[in-house]
């Protein structure tokens, strides 16, 4: 085994030519703006702006609603004018500030006017949670708590996930080789907060131009390297990113601060950095709007609440009726049932293509081939595992430690029979999990 990969895996098209080297062009919202309240892992934020009140950009119009959350700003200035329920990209109706943008941009104060220099390691984390940042790569995870472990001593290695292994994203990659100074200046401030770590920034090797400007910017700094990644996909989750990393493996019980390392994704890195250096706030983030269907891919800087729909008008509309649409990546992103849905922290792409291949497979009975078994990154059956989801088999799908899943999907792409295998664990899981809660 190679020294910075990991067990199982597949190897999908990646798609990424489409927008690749399309740089970062900013987008101006036009419509509305619609800020949910959940846009990260733990209690939603709660709104503290009421409908007619005025708001700035940068301001706070929503407060965490515990330690585990985050708050959320606006990203123009305006007015509110509701307070209700409206959908999101997972298909939820969840509660939401609108705010009716007025154009003017006037700009709130800054989050704190601290200079770096002279900053704690308490007043860097308070920046970070004041700032509402969460993990960008998708979960969500308020980044405050991720640098606030029981034991900072025992972290001694930083983790920037810059792998961007789903097939169509080139987010993060344009921001590599946008954004290196700041990318690594923001890594440097995450090293600092703990006294025996080193940081590695982690790049899949089919991205030899950031491995090259990353290394440059990392020279003389002893305590950050770059670490090249054998391309295979889930190189980006963070289990095996670990593990490719340091060779530590981690559970579904474990955090990965329980073996030592914090992983943060590239935007949310850049976010820290930004919230410490700057007081920004988190308002923006970059997202690839591409896919067969899609007249001109492009990687747009998009102002949180933006209209999914306005994504689709910048990057020239449909050239094909897109009979898909996802939000996110074609393995792990979420199957839209429309555009009128507002881009959140945790937005990373609009995918939109001209077939929807699944929908074309016709499932058939398991072959007894194995090669779910092969692919499978936590090293899981996942073939029994489906079967005994699908038999609602509760028992038997827990010994079979079911819950070790982490939902990336390579069993389904890998499977000839075209079993949807990686769906019927995942409702799995999330029955077991709703258990646990109560």
């Amino acid at each position: 085994m190679g020294k910075f990969t990991f067990r199982g895996g597949v190897h999908p098209y990646d798609g990424k030519a489409l927008s690749k080297d399309k740089a970062i062009q900013t987008l101006e919202p036009k419509g509305d703006l619609v800020y949910p309240l959940s846009q990260h892992i733990g209690a939603p934020a709660k709104a503290i702006v009421a409908k007619g009140q005025q708001v700035k950009r940068g301001e706070c119009i929503a407060e965490a609603g515990g330690f585990v959350s985050a708050p959320v700003y606006s990203t123009v200035s305006g007015t509110v004018k509701a307070i209700e329920k409206r959908r999101t990209v997972t298909g939820d109706l969840v509660d939401c500030i609108i705010i009716e943008n007025d154009g003017a941009d006037e700009m709130a104060p800054p989050i704190h006017d601290k200079k770096y220099e002279d900053m704690s390691r308490e007043d860097v984390i308070a920046a970070v949670q004041k700032a509402g940042i969460v993990g960008m790569g998708g979960a969500g995870f308020p980044t405050h708590v991720k640098l606030s472990p029981k034991d900072p001593d025992a972290i001694d290695t930083i983790i920037v996930n810059c792998a961007e292994c789903e097939p169509y994203l080139t987010s993060d990659y344009r921001k590599m080789l946008e954004e290196p100074d700041e990318l690594v200046e923001g890594l440097s401030i995450v090293v600092k907060l703990f006294p025996n770590a080193r940081g590695v920034l982690a790049v899949e090797d089919n991205k030899p131009d950031c491995i090259e400007r990353l290394t440059e910017k990392c020279a003389g700094k002893d305590k950050i390297s770059v670490a090249a990644l054998k391309t295979k996909y889930p190189q980006g989750s963070e289990r095996q990113l670990i593990y490719a990393v340091t060779g530590r493996q981690i559970n579904s019980k474990m955090l990965p601060a329980d073996a030592g390392c914090i992983v943060n994704n590239v935007d949310t890195v850049i976010a820290i950095r930004n919230a410490v250096m700057e007081g920004e706030p988190l308002m923006t983030r970059i997202v690839t709007v591409t896919g067969d269907a899609i007249a001109d891919p492009r990687n747009f800087r998009v102002r949180c609440g933006t209209n999914y729909a306005e994504l689709i008008d910048a990057a020239g509309g449909f050239k094909k009726e897109p009979k898909k649409i996802i939000s996110g990546g074609p393995m792990m992103g979420f199957a839209l049932f429309g555009l009128d849905v507002p881009v959140t922290k945790t937005s990373s792409a609009l995918l939109c293509m001209s077939e929807d291949e699944v929908a074309k497979w016709e499932p058939t009975a398991c072959i007894n081939c194995g090669r779910c078994v092969d692919a499978c990154p936590s090293g899981l059956i996942p073939s029994r595992l489906a079967d005994h989801a699908a038999h609602f088999n509760e028992e038997e799908f827990l010994r079979m430690y079911g819950m070790e899943c982490v939902e990336c999907g390579s069993c389904s792409y890998i499977c000839p029979a075209k079993r949807q295998l990686a769906q019927s664990i995942k409702t799995m899981r999330k029955l077991q999990l709703a258990k646990r809660k109560k």
